[in-house]
């Protein structure tokens, strides 16, 4: 299984409009960050995790070949802003999306014309077809198992998955210690860093990342959802412990 980073930025994306810090200005395309989102794929399955705004120019630089399934974290603009832009991938068939009942409500609220209650879809519009799913309740799309997890973004809960020997999780500011259970057994984590110092009311920072990847004891850990205020990318990578990376977009991650 693979890990293709499709952004690794934070909601404002880098470079940040209107900013000339070094990062922002930087000509190393590791300092350019999409919005978060990631494929997950096998030789058999391929796995959308979020489809924020910057997905079509994202999968512009992949293969143009079928979604199977889109894992949707939560409702938050960066994370679902980009869902329409799944319509040329309805080529090979509808598209199913995973999610909770709250983003399911939230997406039929903000875009009803994909959703229509009558079943009349706009001309042109994606076919996509939601399936609610539940934390701990484990799902499977083609060969890939999902057990999907909780973590709160201050007071909105986020989805998070486990996949074999993988866990994803992005926005979090805490997680409940009977989540830690269900994340048993993973080497790689992917899972979000803010910055490095300003406490922030629903991301964790960089040193709580380290921190949460030491109580689960993985080997690997790829930094993602981060601002420019990490610094170069280069630079900054030398100040992490062994063993935790900065994702970049366009990395890929074999697991």
């Amino acid at each position: 299984m693979k890990v293709v980073l499709l952004g690794t930025g934070t909601s404002q994306g880098v470079p940040v409009l209107g900013c000339n810090c070094e990062v922002c200005k930087s000509s190393d395309p590791r300092d350019h960050r999409f919005r978060t989102s990631a494929l997950i794929e096998t030789e058999s399955t391929r796995i959308l995790i979020d489809c924020g705004p910057d997905f079509r120019e994202q999968m512009l630089l992949q293969p143009f070949r079928k979604i199977d399934a889109v894992l949707l974290t939560h409702i938050h603009y960066d994370h679902v802003g980009g869902i329409d832009d799944l319509r040329p991938f309805c080529k090979f068939g509808d598209i199913d999306i995973y999610t909770d009942s709250n983003v399911i409500h939230g997406l039929k609220h903000n875009m009803p014309y994909c959703f229509p209650t009558n079943g009349d879809l706009y001309p042109g519009v994606p076919r996509l077809i939601l399936h609610e799913i539940r934390p701990h309740e484990r799902f499977s799309v083609g060969d890939i198992d999902i057990v999907p997890i909780t973590v709160m973004h201050d007071t909105l809960p986020v989805l998070g998955f486990k996949m074999g020997k993988l866990a994803y999780i992005t926005d979090m500011k805490r997680i409940e210690e009977t989540e830690l259970s269900y994340l048993a057994g993973i080497e790689v984590l992917v899972v979000n860093g803010l910055r490095w110092k300003r406490e922030h009311h629903s991301h964790q920072l960089i040193d709580d990342a380290i921190a949460f990847s030491k109580v689960l004891g993985v080997k690997r850990v790829y930094l993602i959802h981060m601002t420019h205020e990490i610094g170069l990318h280069n630079e900054a990578g030398r100040l992490l412990p062994y063993g935790v990376e900065f994702g970049y977009d366009g990395e890929t991650i074999t697991v």
